[in-house]
């Protein structure tokens, strides 16, 4: 299945990222800056790409998968490390559903005819 050509996507943000770098240097350099492990980093390269692609699944960005998981093969992720990941995100996704819906079932409660 192929819902995206990947490759030409990231390359297409790759330059938009150039574009905008030139436009405006210090926003680029600072979320370059973000995606830096701290000199002290006790998480692994491949962990935080890891970490990376379940919260891109998460907050739904396309632009972040691609990145993040070529940064994630590239250090040493496998495809099954990946959906492990990715599993994570899904039951994250889940659990706050049900937290929101404790809070709507809340809120219905709280008007003044429940």
């Amino acid at each position: 299945m192929s819902m995206l050509d990947w490759n030409g996507y990231r390359a297409d943000l790759r330059q938009g990222f150039a574009d905008l770098g030139k436009l405006n240097p210090p926003t680029i350099k600072g979320y370059a800056a973000l995606n830096e492990p701290p000199p002290n980093s006790v998480i692994d390269l491949k962990t935080r790409e890891l970490i990376a692609l379940a919260v891109a699944v998460t907050v739904r960005c396309d632009g972040c998968i691609t990145f993040h998981t070529e940064a994630a093969v590239k250090h040493g992720a496998t495809k099954a490390e990946i959906a492990e990941a990715l599993g994570v995100a899904t039951s994250v996704n889940a659990g706050a559903s049900i937290i929101y819906s404790l809070r709507t079932l809340d809120a219905h409660d709280a008007l003044p005819q429940a």
